[in-house]
């Protein structure tokens, strides 16, 4: 799926199912939320900390976050009039343009852990 046909989609989701977005803020709420939920995730699968009894850390729930995640800045973005693709896009060149040779000639990042 394109990034604009996932924008256009989640808009016709919203108008069909969820009646009307919710506002920017709370959805900045809710994408806290979101965020927070795989950060507990990743530090029980991939940190130091272990899973509490009955907390579901599997790759299909880490999944179900980040797509709970991306749902949710889509939202923001179709609410504040953002093209996500041209976003992207420009965070592309904007990256390309600052850490074109900065990451290769980044010894720690060649080194083997």
């Amino acid at each position: 799926m394109e990034i604009s046909e996932l924008q256009r989609h989640i808009d016709e989701w919203i108008h069909s199912y969820g009646v009307r977005y919710f506002s920017e803020l709370t959805n900045m709420a809710v994408l806290t939320e979101e965020v927070g939920e795989l950060a507990r995730i990743m530090a029980r699968r991939y940190g130091d900390q272990s899973a509490k009894s009955g907390e579901e850390c599997s790759p299909e729930h880490m999944a179900e976050e980040m797509a709970d995640i991306i749902w949710v800045v889509t939202c923001l973005a179709n609410q504040t009039g953002v093209d996500l693709t041209a976003a992207i896009e420009a965070s592309f060149a904007k990256k390309t343009s600052r850490d074109g040779k900065r990451h290769l000639q980044n010894p720690k990042l060649h080194e083997v852990k």
